[in-house]
């Protein structure tokens, strides 16, 4: 059960989007928000996560990174694939 409120103001105009979209996903308002900020959130925290290493896994996590590519198919095929933007040829 959520009990901690987040209240916050909004244009009207930002809240009618918010609602559209939440409507195209079946989700309410609140769901919607709430959904959204905390992807946002995670992807924050990820972009400043630190982490250490001592030096033996420190050459080997740069060794990996150094390695020649290793083929896979399967995200060739993903890089492959048409965004909707491109379809139109441009």
């Amino acid at each position: 059960m959520r009990d901690a409120p987040i209240n916050l103001r909004a244009l009207p105009e930002q809240r009618d989007l918010i609602d559209y979209a939440a409507s195209l996903l079946g989700k309410n308002r609140s769901d919607f928000m709430l959904e959204a900020a905390c992807q946002r959130a995670q992807t924050v925290v990820l972009d400043r996560t630190f982490f250490g290493l001592d030096s033996e896994r420190f050459k080997r996590f740069t060794e990996l990174l150094d390695a020649p590519k290793v083929t896979n198919a399967g995200l060739a095929r993903l890089m492959d694939v048409k965004t909707p933007w491109d379809e139109n040829g441009e």
